[in-house]
């Protein structure tokens, strides 16, 4: 990029006239334009500042004749729904009031006004008509920001409609007549400006000290101080004293004068000045602004920030602070509730590192100065790789889900640029560097995709790396097993495969159901090692072992890290040999067995299993020693498959290691087949597949016949799923979901023979079979339900048409294998002295499927109340039919009330409308967790709280909230990492 150092700094021959517009849009914008506008002033200019900001902003910071305020709205910045979410619609409609229709009133009156002036230079933050006005009068115009509306608009006009483009198309056309743009830190892509000069961070000076700054304020010198600064606090929201820890203060900005606050809340003043209050206090909370990241980054300050949706620039000044390690990320819910315990103290921990200039209004007010008198500035050599890398980062955030995070490739935007000196070649030599490293690996292969836990499991590496084993005793063990697992020196190869929420179709999947599974924030990491046998380091009762056998035989040595939380061992060795009898893999249900040997090892069936599973199923021939280790944040007994995510991750990891080629759809059948055979759970493909190859915010559509993607579904972004965890432990290996899973081939079976033994009767009876059910083409009609190997493929009206009435509501297993033989279902055995559910099993998938198709299609309708009631009551229905299966349990069943509660009680409040819709158990019930629709607003995060609040009250019990969606390990691939070589 151009540089703004070495310019001719001499003063300018007379005092010059700048017309400086600024858009309404958020605070930092005026905060930065003060401090230019201080030096422009300063040095003699006369400077008119034309915005809808109010003037006592400016005039209480820069008092001068030489500064004029005209108050004219010339953009509307985004409109917000609330204090977290911008209304994209409205955004767009208002910008066409207040831009659009009046356009060509605006031309003439800003020329006009320019002319009466006499304006040397136009400067707008970042108005777009103005450069446009400017350039038709043949004044030179300088743009100032990290963004530019085009590219905010563009995400809108994806979802609002394509009617709009014309106005984002505009837009980008008035910036392209703007001469320079001083593009500041945390920038975004600006593709339609010429010519670029990057500039250092414009920040606020101090006024005064620490200390003089907590004597004021009555404060202790050693004393723990959060500065709280988040305006647009939902209303009725209370501050609470237990919400911060022990001996903690909390400076609150912008307070009503009718708030009440807790006696360790502090309200400051109304014209408090911010920069020394953030110099004074420990760390900030709020949310992700120009003003607050510049601040937080000048001043060392360590930022708890919540995140906002359809704020585009957020995620560029996030990867800004990431960089520099100021920032951990609040999520909404603990926000709302008031768990910022372990946020604020987990913020002293950071180290903000930022050296960076913040001269950036001194820097700026000069390359104004020169612009106006006709000097030319450095001039951008490259300007068309810039705007190439502009235009491919703003391609990335229109194919993505629309109102989901911006995934900023690692060779933009990372934090070189503060000096705004580095040229474009420059900046991307350094950002592939940066790429290929990573704490203390070399990243050999692969992208983080900026996810903070792949990056935090890297993290972990690192520590074991370097032997720093600070942990409690309870973690002890595992990570000094894990410290000697790996030899550095080498290559590891890493798999993630998240959790899922069951949207919709659960159980039903092995019936061959439709199903909707959303991917979960929470995955599962495994990095695996291969190493010859004599090269590959041991425990030492490995060790031992190995002596004992008179051998170096390859073997598998898996540490598991979070034992303590299940009470299980934390390690797992085996030799490879023990999985072959002679020249063949063991059959699996030896396996099976020898997993089953000593319960508290039982885990390790789900990680070593996929080693049989490929050896038996692909041939594959391992001869290497493996070393495995597993950290997995996808809770257990939660029913939102940590099973699965172990499964994947695994074999994922596995298949990288060995260069095995295996399809995402091929790798969830054979982990389906672990957790069949080697575990023995009696589980669909479902959550193996969710997991394998779903995407973030995108809900996976599979027809489970047996796995067969139908298509990836983008999340409508009206609307929102949570995960309600009930307490109660799910586990698809209970006696509750096999019996159910029984019952349902029973009926599958009866309903096969009922057809078979009236197609035969038609065959030996002269008349054709004719009755109210079958009047054209019943022959066919009745063999193909004869031979129907998947239940969901029956109609609900061919079911109570013709079977119902015949299927019993229970049957023993012995009356059933009398008169049937068997049910054809190769993972679950009848038991003859038990009794079975057969109706309501038989049902469910059925009327499940019917469901599910009705909900895919709902989801394409308009974003009204009235379709998201459409989808809540489909959920409902659902979870009452798990229950009528006796599947659902005491807990779920609560949770699903206390959602039905709240949508009924807003909407009997009379003009209060519903935020949350509908609620069902999930997978493979019994407890678990349940899903939960609603607005992607505020206002229904705060009700999730308030239920989260309630069954606690009820239960004591405070239930897991699972909030967001990350990639499936397919959309991952793998990272290969090595230690880096000084």
């Amino acid at each position: 990029m151009a540089s703004a150092g070495g310019a001719d700094r001499s003063p300018p021959p007379r005092p010059l006239v700048f017309a400086f517009y600024l858009t309404g849009h958020g605070f930092g914008h005026a905060t930065r334009a003060i401090e230019v506008v201080r030096h422009l002033v300063a040095a003699g200019h006369e400077v008119h500042v034309a915005t809808a900001v109010p003037e006592f902003v400016f005039t209480a910071e820069v008092r001068s004749p030489r500064l004029r305020i005209r108050r004219v709205l010339l953009d509307c910045g985004a409109v917000q729904a609330d204090a977290l979410t911008v209304d994209r619609l409205a955004t767009l409609e208002k910008y066409r009031e207040a831009a659009v229709v009046p356009r060509e009133s605006i031309l003439r009156a800003e020329s006009e006004w320019l002319s009466s002036i006499k304006a040397d230079l136009v400067v707008s933050d970042v108005v777009p008509v103005v450069c446009r006005v400017a350039a038709d009068m043949g004044v030179r115009s300088v743009c100032i920001g990290n963004f530019s509306w085009d590219f905010i608009y563009a995400e809108y006009i994806m979802e609002a409609g394509y009617h709009h483009r014309s106005t984002v198309w505009q837009i980008s056309e008035d910036y392209a007549h703007c001469d320079i743009l001083l593009r500041l830190p945390g920038y975004g892509p600006m593709p339609a400006f010429r010519n670029v000069i990057d500039v250092p961070l414009i920040v606020r000076g101090l006024r005064k000290s620490r200390s003089e700054v907590r004597k004021e304020l009555g404060l202790e010198e050693n004393a723990k101080v959060l500065v709280f600064n988040f305006g647009g606090q939902p209303a009725g929201w209370k501050l609470k004293q237990e919400w911060l820890p022990d001996g903690w203060i909390c400076l609150v900005c912008g307070a009503s004068d009718s708030q009440d606050v807790p006696p360790n809340f502090i309200k400051l003043a109304k014209d408090a000045y911010t920069p020394d209050v953030i110099a004074a206090s420990d760390c900030m909370l709020g949310k992700i602004g120009y003003g607050a990241a510049s601040e937080v980054l000048a001043y060392k300050l360590p930022l708890v920030f919540v995140r906002r949706d359809y704020f585009n620039e957020e995620p560029f000044l996030r990867n800004l602070l990431e960089h520099y390690q100021n920032s951990i990320e609040m999520i909404r819910s603990d926000f709302l509730a008031g768990h910022w315990k372990p946020y604020l103290l987990r913020a002293l921990t950071l180290r903000p590192c930022y050296n960076g200039p913040t001269n950036g209004g001194e820097v700026v007010a000069q390359i104004l100065q020169d612009t106006a008198i006709g000097k030319e500035c450095i001039p951008d050599k490259f300007s068309g790789a810039r705007r190439l890398q502009d235009a491919i980062v703003s391609g990335y955030q229109l194919q993505r889900a629309p109102g989901r995070d911006v995934r900023i490739p690692d060779w933009y935007s990372l934090s070189e640029t503060e000096t705004g000196a580095a040229s474009t070649s420059k900046i991307v030599a350094i950002k592939e560097t940066a790429a290929l490293c990573f704490e203390d690996f070399e990243i050999l292969h692969g992208d983080l995709q900026g996810l903070t836990d792949t990056m935090d499991f890297l993290k972990s590496l690192s520590e074991l790396n370097r032997n720093n084993l600070e942990s409690s005793e309870k973690q002890y063990q595992e990570r000094t097993a894990a410290s000697v697992l790996f030899d550095w020196e080498k290559e590891i190869y890493i798999a993630r495969a998240p959790g899922r929420l069951d949207v919709m179709g659960g159980i039903a999947d092995y019936s061959g159901s439709l199903v909707l599974q959303m991917p979960l924030r929470e995955a599962c990491h495994v990095a695996v090692q291969r190493n010859h046998p004599s090269k590959q380091k041991l425990w030492k009762h490995t060790q031992a072992r190995q002596l004992e056998n008179a051998g170096l035989a390859p073997v598998i040595q898996i540490v598991s890290f979070g034992s303590e939380l299940s009470n299980r061992a934390p390690t797992f060795d085996m030799r490879l040999s023990d999985f072959m009898d002679g020249e063949k893999p063991i059959p699996y249900e030896k396996a099976r067995e020898f997993f089953c040997q000593n319960p508290s090892q039982k885990w390790a069936a789900y990680v070593a299993g996929t080693v049989l599973v490929l050896m038996t199923e692909l041939g594959v021939q391992f001869t290497d020693s493996m070393s495995i280790l597993v950290s997995s944040a996808v809770p257990e007994g939660k029913g939102v498959s940590s099973s699965a995510s172990v499964e994947v991750a695994t074999m994922s990891a596995i298949a990288a290691a060995y260069g095995l080629n295996i399809i995402p759809r091929d790798l969830a059948l054979l982990c389906q087949k672990v957790e069949n055979h080697v575990v023995g759970a009696p589980c669909g493909v479902m959550d193996q597949m969710a997991s394998a190859c779903g995407e973030a915010n995108k809900l996976l559509a599979m027809v489970c016949q047996p796995a067969e993607v139908k298509e990836l579904v983008s999340i409508p972004t009206h609307m929102r799923f949570w995960g309600l965890d009930s307490g109660i432990r799910h586990s698809v290996g209970g006696g509750d979901y096999g019996s159910v899973r029984v019952g349902t081939y029973m009926g599958r079976k009866m309903i096969k023979c009922a057809a078979s033994d009236l197609v035969s009767e038609s065959l030996t009876s002269k008349a054709p079979v004719e009755s109210d059910c079958h009047k054209e083409n019943g022959m066919d009609l009745l063999k193909s339900e004869a031979a129907m190997e998947y239940l969901c493929n029956l109609p609900p009206h061919r079911y109570e048409a013709a079977y119902a009435k015949d299927i019993p509501e229970v049957i023993s297993g012995d009356a059933f294998l009398e008169k049937y033989g068997d049910h054809n279902d190769t993972v679950t055995v009848i038991d003859p002295k038990r009794s079975y559910s057969v109706k309501a099993p038989t049902r469910h998938p059925i009327y499940e499927n019917f469901r599910v198709e009705t909900f895919k299609t709902l989801l394409a309708a308009g974003s009204t109340d009235e379709q998201l009631s459409a989808l809540g009551e489909l959920m409902y229905q659902c979870h009452n039919s798990y229950s009528a299966c006796g599947l659902g349990s005491d807990g779920t069943d609560r949770l699903v009330n206390l959602v039905q509660e709240m949508q009924h009680r807003t909407t009997s409040e009379g003009g209060s409308r519903p935020s949350l819709f509908g609620a069902k158990i999930t997978g493979g019930g019994s407890g678990g967790t349940i899903c939960v629709i609603g607005k992607n607003c505020a206002r229904s995060s705060e009700e999730i709280v308030e239920i989260q609040k309630r069954y606690k009250a009820a239960t004591g019990y405070l239930p897991i909230l699972f909030d967001g969606s990350s990639p499936g390990a397919a959309k991952f691939g793998y990272l290969k990492i090595r230690r880096q070589r000084s």
